[in-house]
């Protein structure tokens, strides 16, 4: 006997652009909200700089915010949904604040605003001063908790879309007993996140496999500008360490640390003399994976000890504190960095609505190319993006008029219960990727990059494990490609996507 749930809305991801949409969408509507792992685990808990948006509306800085998001991206963006990113900012800001988000304020109550690469002009706005990813997700959770039409299911798992002629009618989840479970809905939305998981060095909380990028490409939705792979220019860097990576974040650079070489050497004026360190980070990373070459080094230097004490432990208290376990005092040691992967520009393909190419399925977030962030993001865009898109997605919801109950033949999959062991797929993935497909690029490493790829994707649609530990290392291989192969396309150098040959 099958399982079956029903509900109006399901929305798969608890993250920021998950629950962000899930709060917007009308009360009147059932929507189930499933996590693969805890509501407080994922990437934007971990998000530090915080949430670049003008509060007030001035034609003036609007342009800029549009200006230097163009200009980081490369102009590879979708100037319509740039446009919109920037002119629905303030409204976005102000729904946070009703739903109880806590920004940063001064003495007199007013927000107070960073400045971070590629932008010029302060218009960060953060809370608890480096970690604002965390109390935001916090703040909403709260507000979460009181909606009784949403059901949180955690640890469940979305490996399947059903669908019917490219309409979207639900998805079969593994649930927390490892049971098979078909979940239908009239309107489905894909939060799931980045792709971090498939290389050794990541920003990203762990549980990022890309799995609804993956879901989306085994149900031929389209997906574009996947080479656009940005790594951030300064992680925590420790010795013979590979997983999650602790982010120094852009906003340091914000306050006036500057680069330097093993040798001490200020680097940034050979790369970029205009905007230094606080280039967008596609220029900043090459420029240190540049001087790390040189130098015959993994690492570099971020020197901001020219701020006190005081200063550094109130702007930036998780840093401060991370750096000092490890025994720097960032007010007079300098800080070890190197770049990491970070975010993903591309992803499955959106309207200005987040409408995919299958019917009633909608994309927001990471996972989602709404084009907004062009060959490279701006810092601090994503979170803006959850929001801003987040609410087209439940605008979209909230005036539709079809929900009615779905009527489905489900489909009898087959599946093997045996266990097998996928970790050293997963290690040759990750070890590849950081290879061949990292911040420098050329044809003959991405070529074997495929082989080896394409040969683990092969192996692994050959067996069907009904497990969760199996899917992700199908949809890590799944994303492997996908990069691998618009890389390849893609022979000129753009963004983030740097072809050395």
């Amino acid at each position: 006997m099958k399982e079956i749930k029903q509900f109006d809305v399901i929305v798969l991801g608890g993250g920021l652009a998950g629950i962000y949409t899930a709060l917007n969408i009308r009360s009147d509507l059932k929507i189930g909200l499933f996590i693969k792992d805890k509501i407080d685990v994922g990437s934007s808990n971990l998000a530090q700089g915080g949430i670049a948006a003008e509060t007030i509306f001035s034609p003036k800085q609007m342009e800029e915010h549009f200006e230097d998001t163009l200009r980081a991206g490369g102009y590879h963006n979708d100037k319509e949904a740039t446009r919109i990113l920037v002119d629905e900012a303030p409204q976005n800001i102000e729904n946070l604040l009703n739903l109880g988000v806590n920004f940063d304020k001064n003495e007199n109550g007013e927000l107070v605003r960073t400045l971070e690469g590629g932008h010029r002009s302060r218009r960060i706005l953060h809370a608890g001063g480096d970690d604002t990813g965390a109390h935001v997700m916090r703040d909403l959770r709260k507000t979460l908790e009181g909606r009784t039409n949403i059901s949180v299911f955690e640890d469940e798992m979305a490996i399947e879309i059903l669908e019917n002629t490219n309409k979207a009618l639900g998805v079969i989840v593994i649930n927390k007993n490892n049971e098979e479970v078909y979940v239908l809905a009239n309107k489905i939305v894909i939060a799931t996140g980045g792709i971090g998981g498939i290389y050794k060095n990541t920003t990203n909380d762990k549980i990022a496999c890309g799995d609804g990028i993956a879901l989306c490409k085994r149900a031929n939705v389209k997906i574009e500008d996947m080479e656009f792979v940005q790594f951030h220019p300064t992680g925590f860097y420790e010795e013979d360490k590979t997983g999650q990576a602790f982010l120094i974040s852009e906003a340091v650079r914000g306050e006036g640390a500057i680069l330097r070489n093993i040798k001490g050497e200020r680097f940034m004026a050979k790369y970029d003399k205009e905007r230094m360190e606080l280039a967008p980070r596609d220029v900043v990373s090459q420029a240190i994976y540049r001087e790390m070459f040189d130098t015959w080094s993994d690492h570099v230097y971020l020197d901001i000890t020219h701020k006190s004490k005081d200063f550094l432990m109130k702007r930036f208290p998780t840093i401060y504190k991370h750096c000092l376990e490890h025994g720097i005092d960032m007010s007079v040691d300098y800080i070890p960095v190197c770049p990491v992967e970070h975010f993903l520009c591309g992803g499955i393909k959106t309207d200005i609505n987040g409408k995919t190419s299958m019917e009633n399925l909608y994309a927001v977030g990471e996972c989602a190319r709404t084009g907004v962030h062009g060959a490279n993001r701006l810092a601090s865009n994503s979170l803006l993006e959850c929001v801003v898109f987040g609410s087209r997605v439940a605008k979209d919801i909230n005036e539709s008029t079809d929900f009615s109950k779905i009527d489905i033949v489900l489909p009898d999959l087959e599946f093997t219960h045996e266990p097998y062991n996928f970790k050293d797929i997963r290690v040759d993935i990750r070890d590849t990727m950081s290879k061949y497909v990292f911040i420098v690029r050329k044809e003959e490493g991405l070529l074997l990059a495929k082989k080896i790829i394409s040969n683990h994707l092969n192996n692994l649609k050959k067996i069907k494990v009904f497990s969760r530990y199996y899917y992700e290392t199908l949809n890590m291989a799944t994303v492997a490609m996908l990069i691998i192969d618009a890389a390849i396309e893609r022979k000129e150098s753009l963004g983030c996507h740097f072809r050395l040959d």
